[in-house]
């Protein structure tokens, strides 16, 4: 399998309008990150969730009931596809935005995507992006997981105290190898801690998957002895 490394950046979408296709999980997930970015967000979805619906009554959302249509991508600078199960509506986004040079993302279907969604570490002002190049979303979000215990509250409050320690250095030391060594001491003695632990007998469940049928996994009695969905 060609495995896309894919070219690591950060999008500004500070106050551009960016479409969001679908009203789940999924649809919650990434519409709450492109407004922790300050986009201004169109959605189209039948159904909305929760979040989804406070964010429209709240006016930070453009909610329309409606389908996609070509003149949605009129002045758009990127497309969230999150709808899984319709490849006749992503094809169609797809070809659209790629001949408007519109930015997509389509949800699980990386052929109708020229960038990626990557998981995310966002504790105050870090962004610490995860990224498997698509091989294993499943362990980008377990990593994402543990990550966030790690940078916790007190790293935030951290973050922001060395935010305002930089604008002052900046605003009153002019030399600037003294304002960077002054920066670089008060995170001197800064470092992360920490160790992996692989599951037990992963490589065995591994090769079960690669090379059992499959076909019996949903009935637990008739699952192989090395199936990963096995509990005892």
């Amino acid at each position: 399998m060609k495995v896309n490394p894919l070219f690591q950046v950060g999008l500004d979408v500070m106050d551009r309008k960016c479409l969001v296709l679908g009203g789940q999980r999924e649809a919650e997930e990434k519409s709450g990150r492109l407004l922790d970015a300050g986009a201004h967000i169109t959605l189209l979805a039948e159904e909305l969730t929760p979040a989804l619906q406070n964010w429209t009554r709240a006016g930070r959302i453009t909610h329309e009931n409606r389908s996609f249509a070509e003149t949605d991508l009129d002045d758009t600078f990127l497309v969230l596809n999150t709808i899984p199960d319709d490849e006749s509506l992503t094809r169609r986004v797809w070809q659209l935005a790629a001949a408007r040079n519109v930015l997509v993302n389509s949800y699980d279907q990386p052929e109708y995507c020229n960038f990626g969604m990557v998981a995310l570490v966002h504790p105050g002002h870090l962004r610490l992006s995860i990224s498997t190049s698509n091989t294993s979303p499943s362990l980008a979000s377990r990593l994402r997981q543990d990550l966030e215990q790690v940078f916790d509250d007190n790293f935030a409050t951290y973050l922001d105290a060395l935010a305002a320690a930089r604008k002052r250095v900046r605003s009153l030391v002019a030399d600037r190898p003294t304002r960077f060594a002054l920066l670089r001491a008060l995170v001197r003695d800064f470092k992360v801690e920490g160790k992996l632990h692989y599951p037990p007998h992963w490589q065995r469940h591994v090769e079960t998957v690669l090379h059992c049928e499959l076909d019996h996994c949903s009935d637990e009695a008739k699952r192989c002895a090395d199936c990963p969905l096995r509990t005892t």
